[in-house]
């Protein structure tokens, strides 16, 4: 059974930063690309950051490149999200999800999902 139990959100100052990690159980992890997602109220899930199977490529949203830097450890079942300079708009749940395959070529997110940690941003 697939679960991902995300962690390490929490209120932060714009300009600061936080570092979301992403545990994995229930299948073989260096499979598969991951990719964090956020939620605001009234919208849906938005792509956040993607990262392969091997770590060797990532992808970013237009918003977040350059600020967030996705990042994994295979032999801990573990995707990281490394988020500076965060912005008031940065705020949201942020969700960990499974990729459908091992993503050399780009990602396709599948319909596991973490349950959400909390990131806000406010002085």
């Amino acid at each position: 059974q697939v679960q991902l139990v995300e962690s390490g959100g929490g209120v932060v100052q714009p300009g600061g930063s936080l570092r979301l990690s992403c545990t994995a159980w229930g299948f073989r992890f260096d499979d598969y690309s991951m990719g964090w997602y956020r939620q605001v109220p009234g919208k849906g899930r938005e792509f956040v950051a993607a990262i392969s199977w091997s770590g060797d490529n990532t992808m970013y949203d237009i918003t977040v490149k350059g600020r967030f830097t996705i990042s994994r450890d295979n032999s801990k079942n573990t995707v990281y999200l490394q988020m500076g300079d965060l912005k008031p708009e940065d705020t949201g749940v942020y969700y960990c999800n499974k990729g459908v395959d091992g993503g050399a070529s780009g990602y396709t997110r599948s319909d596991f999902w973490g349950q959400g940690t909390q990131v806000t941003v406010s002085s």
